[in-house]
Order: structure tokens, then C-alpha cells, then sequence
């Protein structure tokens, strides 16, 4: 281990090894050899010639096939310290390995041609795995919400007590964002397209003397290089880069599962402060270092701290892309580095705490049910008022007394510490004729929470169920989380 030098905590603590190797050097310089491959195929096959002869021969395109993943990165890294050019350094690296093809790898081609190509590549590739994971959260939280639909809790308006919910209803609340996500997600997705190979200025300048001004060719050029790299097209016009509008789109998918992931591990804080709801606590674990009995947040915490990071991350390509100077300019490039790629490990660490926070919610039923008769007697003055008017008496006074009836138990659980009397006050009341044992009457949770029962099922049988059921291959991702 290498221990006197920066290592990112986003390798080393929280994203997965597939998101790392999407993002890695390897998958980077191997796209790059398959992207020449694809140019040196295309231009061989729209029959690039010179003095009548084949400028590219089958042999040559052998030879760089054979050498896609076998990159010779020292070869490179001293090529770049003499021509400070990444891509030429690793087209000379490449001409080494295949002395045949070395005078016509990236032929025609600009910088931009193997940069910008991968790029998208490893942007959609990305989104494929962040995809699979969002369809994964989504699914444990919908047999939550089934599981828990029919089990009262309070709502909350302003983090203070309003009319009933349930536990599962809640848990829709949080499907619901991650669902707008997803369709955020696959819209983007799937509008991407390659770069091609546009030139220095997005002219395609190059090709048109490479083919002798062959307008027929040109126009098959980027589409039978799409074609090769799994695209349906490329982008119809460009400078020498793609519009960097295209990585803002894709971060702000990002920021949007990340705001959803900090607003449900937001809840979860909440709820495990009420004691209500709880992340799962491992046997060992320590909830801290002095105080021995605490079982804190930690892990929806953590998803809290890194959806921060990847929210303002997203201003970084919006920044960059606002900034870009007619065809071209490179302030772009170290900036982008960093932001795409760590907007994608930092988000694909997030999905796995809620993989592994929403797998293990732990739900203690009695502590919400006495959360909920402490206020229910609150909650059932509107129907003991609307019983009342209905057997005789005058609405309007009637909720002037209850109304006062509840200063007076709300002074009694606030200033001396004691239960909520409210009904006890109310049968003691000349005001209401009613009985303990009919107020009692009024106090099933379950007759508060209006249709959330209903609203679940049909919310995840009709909306979730199906997309899940269309995607079940993805489903049973299991998150390891390092610490």
C-alpha cells in the first residue's frame, strides 16, 4: 500500500471496483485502440486510395487488433514527457507495438477523434451501471412499501405532528423521486451520441482531401464509425469537441438521483432520532468513540455528505460548458478530468449505501405506535366535533371548546411532562355528551390514514411493478460498502 501519497477516498472507500475500472486508464487507452481500429476500418472499407492502391490493408488492421488491451503505457509516458501531447504519445506507443499500421493509426484525425469518442463511451457506460443500481433501490424500497403499506406512523408537516400516514406510504414518497430520476436517466442516456470524426474545427476538413472531396463517402464516414462503437449516429454538427452541454445533461442526471438519495437519508436521520425507523447497526459496530451506547446514522449520513459533493460537482460542466470559446479552447480538459469522473464514483458509492441502507431498515412498530396515540387524541377532534354537530350541537361552539380543551392538554404534555388527557377533558366536558369508552372509539391510527393503504398498492403495482418486471435481470445487486 502506498501510503506517502494522496489516494482518492472515492477509490479507496467508496466506489465500487466496476465503476473504477469504467473510469480506469486501462478502459480509457483500450477505447482509444478501438476507435482507431473503427477510423482505419472505415476509411479502408470506403476505399481510401492512393496512386490506385489500398492506403490501409487488412494486415495492418490485424496487427492493431492485436494489440487493444496489451498497452505499452511506459512506452507512452516517455513519448509524453518529450512531445507533452497525450494522444500523440500513445499513437507513437501504438505504432511501436504495430510497426505495419504505424503510419496510418488516426489518420485524418484530431485529438478529439479517441478523447472525446471514449468519453461519451465511458459516460454511457456509466450511466448503465448508476441505472442498474437506482432500478435496484427501487426495487428493495417498493417491498418495503408493500410490506409496511398498512402500518399507521405520524406525518409530519414542518417536522411537527399532522394527520396520519403509514410507513409504506412514506416509502413511495422516496420511490417517486428515484422514478422521476430514472426517466431523467434513460431520456439522457439515451439521446447520446458519438462525436465522429468532425477534424480540428468541426469541418471535417481532413476527410475531404483524404477522399478526394468524395461527398458519398464523407456522408457514410461517421455513421459506419458509430456503427462500430455501438451508436446509432453521431452529433450532426460540432467544433472540433462535442458540446459540453452534453456532460452538463449528464451531471445534472447525477445531482438529481444524488438530491433524492439526501432527501430519503435525510428522513432516515430523522426517523432513527424518533427512534422510529433505523439503518441497519452491524454486531460490532461503534456508534462512537466516547459514548459507548449510541447508534448513530452513519451510513445515511454519509450518503448525505457525498450527494452534497456531486450536486455542486454538477455546476462544473455547466461552468465549463457556459465558458467554451468559439470552436474550441482546452480550458475544458483538466476540469473534466476531475468532475465526470468523480461525479460518477462519488454517485455510484451513494447507490450503494441506499442498497445497503434501504436492505436493512430496521422498523420498530411499537415505538411509532406510541408515537402516534400520544397525538392521536389531537388528530380525532375534527371527527369527535363532526359526530357531535351531527348528533344536535352547534359547530361552532363546539370547536371553540375543543379548541381550548387542546391548549389546555398541549400545556399539560408540554409544561408538566404528562400524557395526553385530551379525551379525559372531553368527557369531563358539559360541552360534548360523550362517554370514555365512546372516545376510545375514535382512537384506531388506522382510521387516519386515509387511502395511503390503497394509494401504495396501486401506486407500486401500476407504476413500480412494471418497470421493475421489465428489468429483473438487474435486479439483486448486493452493495459492498467498504467501511
Amino acid at each position: 500500500m502506498n501510503t506517502d501519497t494522496y489516494i482518492s477516498p472515492l477509490s479507496e472507500r467508496y466506489s465500487s471496483k466496476e465503476m473504477q475500472f469504467i473510469f480506469s486508464q486501462d478502459k480509457k487507452f483500450s477505447t482509444w485502440r478501438k476507435l482507431w481500429i473503427a477510423l482505419a476500418e472505415t476509411e479502408k472499407e470506403l476505399g481510401l486510395e492512393s496512386e490506385g492502391k489500398p492506403v490501409i490493408t487488412d494486415e495492418m488492421i490485424e496487427e492493431m487488433k492485436a494489440h487493444v488491451d496489451d498497452i505499452n503505457y511506459d512506452v507512452a509516458k516517455e513519448r509524453e514527457k518529450k512531445v507533452r501531447h497525450d494522444v500523440m504519445s500513445h499513437v507513437y506507443a501504438y505504432g511501436i507495438q504495430c510497426p505495419k499500421a504505424a503510419g496510418i493509426i488516426h489518420l485524418g484525425a484530431t485529438s478529439c477523434y479517441v478523447g472525446d469518442n471514449t468519453d461519451i463511451i465511458i459516460m454511457r457506460e456509466g450511466l448503465q451501471l448508476v441505472r442498474k443500481k437506482l432500478i435496484n433501490v427501487i426495487g428493495i424500497l417498493a417491498d418495503f412499501a408493500n410490506k409496511y403499506k398498512a402500518v399507521p406512523t405520524l406525518a409530519f408537516t414542518h417536522f411537527q405532528p399532522a394527520q396520519p400516514t403509514t410507513v409504506g406510504k412514506r416509502a413511495t414518497l422516496w420511490i417517486n423521486e428515484f422514478m422521476m430520476d430514472l426517466e431523467d436517466l434513460e431520456y439522457v442516456s439515451g439521446s447520446l451520441k458519438l462525436l465522429g470524426c468532425k477534424g480540428t474545427t468541426g469541418t471535417q476538413a481532413s476527410f475531404k482531401e483524404l477522399f478526394d472531396n468524395d461527398q458519398e463517402k464523407l456522408d457514410k464516414l461517421d455513421s459506419m464509425i458509430a456503427s462500430k462503437m455501438g451508436f446509432d449516429s453521431c452529433y450532426p454538427v460540432s467544433g472540433q469537441t462535442y458540446s459540453r452541454k452534453v456532460d452538463t445533461r449528464v451531471l445534472n442526471v447525477l445531482a438529481g438521483i444524488a438530491a433524492s438519495a439526501h432527501k430519503m437519508s435525510n428522513d432516515i436521520r430523522l426517523l432513527q432520532h424518533l427512534k422510529e425507523v433505523e439503518e441497519p447497526f452491524e454486531k460490532s459496530q461503534i456508534g462512537s468513540s466516547a459514548m459507548a451506547y449510541k447508534r448513530n446514522p452513519m451510513r445515511s449520513e454519509r450518503i448525505a455528505s457525498l450527494s452534497r459533493y456531486v450536486m455542486i460537482d454538477a455546476l462544473n460542466p455547466a461552468i465549463t460548458s457556459a465558458t467554451q470559446w468559439f470552436e474550441r479552447t482546452l480550458d475544458d480538459s483538466a476540469n473534466k478530468r476531475l468532475s465526470v469522473a468523480e461525479g460518477f464514483l462519488t454517485l455510484d458509492g451513494i447507490l450503494d449505501l441506499c442498497i445497503n441502507v434501504t436492505n436493512g431498515l430496521v422498523v420498530n412498530e411499537k415505538v411509532i405506535d406510541r408515537h402516534i396515540r400520544s397525538e392521536l387524541p389531537f388528530m380525532a377532534t375534527e371527527n369527535i366535533m363532526m359526530d357531535a354537530v351531527k348528533a344536535g350541537g352547534n359547530r361552532q361552539e363546539l370547536h371553540e371548546s375543543i379548541r381550548k380543551l387542546s391548549m389546555e392538554a398541549g400545556k399539560h404534555v408540554k409544561q408538566d411532562g404528562a400524557d395526553n388527557d385530551l379525551l379525559e377533558l372531553i368527557a369531563a366536558s358539559d360541552d360534548f355528551d360523550l362517554t370514555m369508552e365512546q372516545l376510545n372509539g375514535y382512537m384506531n391510527p388506522a382510521d387516519y390514514t386515509g387511502r395511503s393503504t390503497e394509494q401504495v398498492e396501486a401506486y407500486i403495482n401500476n407504476v413500480v411493478a412494471p418497470i421493475l418486471d421489465k428489468n429483473k435481470d438487474l435486479l439483486g445487486v448486493e452493495a459492498v460498502i467498504s467501511v
